[in-house]
C-alpha cells in the first residue's frame, strides 16, 4: 500500500491535522465511543492507530486520569505531535498489525478511524483481539459509506474530475469500510465474536470552504497529488460548487455519519 493509502504524513502535516482537522472532523466523536466502549477509571486503555492522539487523551481526561492509557501508531510524525500535546500518555510507534504488547495487556482497546488504514485489516484486529484481556472490550470507529456523506461525496466527485480517478480513489479509502455487514464479517474473520454495530449521526464542520479545502490538502497527502497549481484550482471549484454546505455565517456544515463496532472477549 502506498503512504496515502496508510494514511502517512508528514511531521508539519501532523502538526495541522491536530490544530484543524481533529476539531473539524473527530474532536466530537470520541464522547460517544468512549461512552459506547463503556471505558471506566482504573481500565488499561490502548488506542491503535491513535494519531495525534485525541481519543486517547479524551479517554485519559474521562477516567480522571485514574487508569492507565497507551497511544500507537505506525507514523512517526503523528507520534511526535501526540507526546508534544500530551508527554503523560504512553506514546508508541508501532504497527497495528505486530503490536509490541503480551497477550490480555489491555481492559479496553479502542480505534478511531484508522482501520481503514491498516496494511492488512483482519491481522490488525485479529493483534487487537490478542491484546485484550479476558473480559476486556475492543470498540473501533469507521466512516460510513461516502455517499451518506454529502459533502465529501461532492468534494471527491470534484477531485476526480480536476484530477483523474488515481487521485479520487486514493481519497475513497476513509469510507472503504462502510457497510455494516462487512464490517461484522470482517470482525468474525479475525476471530472477533459477538460484535455489535450502532451508526452515530455527526456533522463535520468547517469555519469556511477556504478552511475546508486547505484541511485536505495540507493536513493529508493531497498536496503531494496535486500541488499549488492543483490546490488553487480545487479551491476556486470548491468555492463555485460547493455553496450547498455553507451556513449564513460562511461556515460549512454536513452530515458525516460513523459506525461504531465493539466486542467484549
Amino acid at each position: 500500500m502506498t503512504d496515502r493509502a496508510t494514511g502517512q504524513v508528514t511531521t508539519n502535516a501532523a502538526d495541522y491535522y491536530e490544530n484543524y482537522f481533529v476539531p473539524a472532523l473527530f474532536k466530537e466523536r470520541t464522547g460517544p465511543l468512549i461512552d459506547f466502549a463503556e471505558i471506566n477509571p482504573g481500565n488499561t486503555v490502548l488506542d491503535v492507530g491513535c494519531g495525534t492522539g485525541i481519543l486517547a487523551r479524551d479517554a485519559w481526561h474521562h477516567m480522571d486520569r485514574n487508569g492507565a492509557v497507551t497511544g500507537v501508531d505506525r507514523n512517526e510524525g503523528m507520534i511526535g505531535t501526540a507526546k508534544r500535546v500530551a508527554p503523560e500518555i504512553d506514546w508508541q510507534v508501532g504497527q497495528a498489525e505486530a503490536l509490541p504488547f503480551d497477550d490480555g495487556s489491555f481492559d479496553q482497546v479502542i480505534s478511531q478511524f484508522a482501520l481503514m488504514f491498516f496494511e492488512d485489516r483482519k491481522k490488525g484486529l485479529a493483534e487487537m483481539w490478542r491484546v485484550t484481556k479476558p473480559g476486556g472490550r475492543l470498540t473501533v470507529a469507521v466512516w460510513d459509506k461516502l455517499e451518506n456523506t454529502p459533502g465529501y461525496a461532492a468534494m471527491t466527485e470534484i477531485d476526480a474530475r480536476l484530477f483523474g480517478e488515481d487521485v479520487a480513489k486514493e481519497l475513497l479509502t476513509p469510507y472503504s469500510l462502510g457497510d455494516k455487514g462487512s464490517l461484522r464479517d470482517l470482525f468474525a474473520d479475525a476471530g472477533v465474536a459477538g460484535a455489535r454495530v450502532i451508526t452515530h449521526q455527526g456533522f463535520a464542520r468547517f469555519s469556511s470552504i477556504t478552511a475546508w479545502v486547505d484541511l485536505d490538502v495540507k493536513g493529508w497527502t493531497l498536496g503531494e497529488m496535486i500541488g499549488p497549481e492543483g490546490h488553487k484550482r480545487l479551491l476556486q471549484t470548491a468555492e463555485k460548487e460547493l455553496q450547498q454546505f455553507v451556513e449564513a455565517d460562511g461556515s460549512v456544515s454536513f452530515s458525516s455519519p460513523s459506525h461504531m463496532i465493539t466486542a467484549t472477549k
